[in-house]
């Protein structure tokens, strides 16, 4: 019965028209921070209502993204719905996120300028750790805070969860979307190169994966994955001249993938995270599967508690679709209580 009444109260709260903090403004600040290594800047976006500079810990949330797309087209993409980080920040937290080394509007490194097989593999797990943390170091000084919350989005999961394994005692709570853990058949990839280059076609046709084929539509607009993907070509200008159009990401996740987790090797440790965890995703989802998040939460044995939320009809890019605001509150729901 307790969980009924919880639900009811929620949908009203949904269904409420706004209030005057819901329509209050939004202000935004960019800063281009130095990482860990000379001469890399890493860009961390902040959204927060207007007129308030002042935030306690559990009202401080840094967003990361996972393995191809930047953080500001994984949750600041105005879709039916809304930002996900200005929904955030209308709930009165003071919210970030940050485009590790060469994705988004961080510095994309000397090698993304030359042919792909002229270099090695950068951007790895380990290279994000440390990005990750000169994001969580300039968060906590800016506000004077000594931990924050933290959510990732699949390859941003080990990045956040490898994080809090090292630093429990900076972080509050830990959501993790969509979680990459071993694969029980390893992918195709080789994990060579530099980066790679990914054209709208080939993404549209991989981001439909799982979704029965006479509901695509439904389920994930042809409207709604063109603003996304146009959001995309903004953040990759050198990418968006290309014929056609592409963007670029590192390939330093796909070595990790060949060289960890397709090989059954972590690079992180869910049983040192000591702290409030939720894991969720969809149940189409068919880059990280549900076994993963199964495994994951299986791990997270030294928690104050976990739980495991799976939303129905939806992919690996649930954030992105129609039941994009089921992820979200429940999101918001876990970060709140």
């Amino acid at each position: 019965m307790r969980h009924l009444v919880f639900a009811i109260c929620a949908l009203f709260v949904w269904l409420a028209p706004p209030t005057a903090v819901s329509a209050q403004r939004i202000v935004a600040e960019t800063f281009m921070i130095p990482a860990a290594d000379s001469g890399i800047q890493l860009h961390v976006r902040n959204k927060r209502l207007e007129g308030r500079d002042s935030y306690p810990a559990e009202r401080v949330v840094l967003f990361v993204h996972g393995a191809t797309y930047p953080s500001e087209t994984g949750f600041d993409v105005n879709l039916p719905g809304g930002s996900w980080v200005e929904n955030v920040a209308r709930n009165g937290y003071d919210v970030y996120f940050v485009d590790i080394r060469g994705y988004g509007r961080s510095t994309r490194p000397a090698a993304m300028d030359a042919p792909a097989t002229e270099n090695p593999p950068f951007a790895t797990t380990a290279d994000a750790l440390k990005d990750v943390g000169s994001a969580v170091d300039f968060i906590l000084k800016r506000r004077n805070i000594s931990k924050l919350n933290l959510v990732g989005w699949s390859w941003g999961t080990a990045i956040m969860g490898g994080y809090t394994t090292n630093n429990n005692d900076k972080v509050n709570k830990l959501v993790l979307y969509a979680p990459v853990w071993h694969f029980k058949t390893p992918p195709p990839i080789s994990g060579s190169g530099a980066y790679r280059s990914v054209a709208r076609d080939a993404v549209r046709q991989r981001s439909v994966r799982g979704i029965p084929a006479q509901r695509v539509e439904e389920i994930s607009p042809s409207a709604w994955f063109d603003i996304w993907w146009q959001g995309n070509l903004a953040t990759d200008p050198v990418g968006a001249k290309q014929n056609p159009p592409v963007l670029r990401a590192p390939n330093g996740v796909l070595k990790d993938i060949v060289d960890n987790w397709g090989a059954g090797k972590a690079t992180w440790e869910p049983e040192k995270i000591r702290i409030p965890t939720l894991v969720i995703l969809a149940e189409w989802d068919q880059d990280t599967p549900l076994y993963m998040a199964q495994e994951v939460f299986a791990r997270l044995i030294n928690t104050p508690y976990k739980r495991h939320v799976v939303i129905g009809e939806g992919t690996h890019a649930v954030a992105l679709e129609k039941n994009r605001v089921q992820l979200m509150n429940q999101v918001q729901s876990f970060l709140d209580e």
